[in-house]
């Protein structure tokens, strides 16, 4: 018996690792200036809301721009939406679509 199923029968709490199914969930934020917001996933730049008037305006790690939202929680909302990796049906139904325009 190893000592991992030890700890796990005596009722010692498990250290879980985090599941990699979705790292975009754990977007941090920080306010760079008045009007830039940026977002960084697990200590690497992941993208920015800049403020522009009425709108907020998101950018990818790369600098392209998303698009335009009226609200912060919306435009933050949007990136991580971005940055979410494809469902394995969405992918499907693209590659679908793209095999029908050959």
């Amino acid at each position: 018996m190893s000592s991992t199923e030890t700890s796990a029968r005596s009722g010692a709490p498990e250290q879980q690792t985090p599941t990699p199914t979705d790292p975009t969930a754990r977007l941090a934020w920080r306010q760079a200036d008045h009007d830039v917001f940026v977002a960084t996933s697990d200590g690497e730049f992941a993208g920015f809301v800049a403020v522009e008037r009425n709108t907020h305006v998101v950018h990818d790690s790369h600098s392209r721009r998303i698009g335009a939202y009226p609200t912060l929680a919306a435009a933050r909302q949007a990136l991580v939406d971005a940055t979410r990796p494809p469902s394995r049906s969405r992918e499907r139904l693209r590659r679908r679509i793209l095999a029908r325009r050959r």
